[in-house]
């Protein structure tokens, strides 16, 4: 099940899938966000499934494919949506161990506490936040007043 939604620069995908950590697995629902025009975007999580994420970015450049923390529900096909999209997957190297949970074989690049990104004129500023994963990064917006947290803060949480 995927579902999605557009505010201006800032669009949100709902994907299905499960997460599974110490030995328990759980269904959960993921955001997907992508961030910038009708030209470049930054995707942020790669949860779950490729094709709904590849039908929102609908031909557009990716900056990055940018993965919040390593937990499995959020790195699931950043792998292979970095190689269809052509973009790199970024991720914080505290994250190593969850990200070679998921994929043995598979790299990423790495990202650390204030790294900036540019897409569609917007900077987003990397903030390492430990906590929910030791490799757990923020991305900060301000000229879009927002902040793409991942599961660093959550609804309830």
């Amino acid at each position: 099940m995927s579902t999605s939604e557009s505010k201006g620069p800032i669009q949100r995908l709902v994907t299905s899938g499960v997460f599974e950590l110490d030995g328990g697995s759980w269904e959960v629902d993921n955001n997907i966000w992508l961030v910038g025009d009708d030209s470049e975007v930054v995707v942020f999580d790669a949860a779950h499934t490729a094709d709904p994420i590849v039908e929102a970015v609908g031909g557009r450049h990716v900056v990055a494919v940018v993965c919040t923390h390593g937990h499995n529900d959020h790195v699931t096909v950043a792998p292979q949506l970095g190689q269809a999209l052509d973009a790199p997957v970024l991720l914080h190297p505290a994250d190593d161990v969850l990200w070679r949970m998921t994929h043995p074989d598979s790299d990423f690049r790495s990202v650390s506490d204030g790294d900036t990104l540019r897409v569609a004129g917007v900077e987003l500023r990397a903030l390492h936040t430990p906590g929910h994963s030791p490799g757990s990064v923020c991305w900060h917006a301000p000229d879009l007043n927002a902040v793409f947290s991942g599961d660093t803060l959550f609804q309830g949480g």
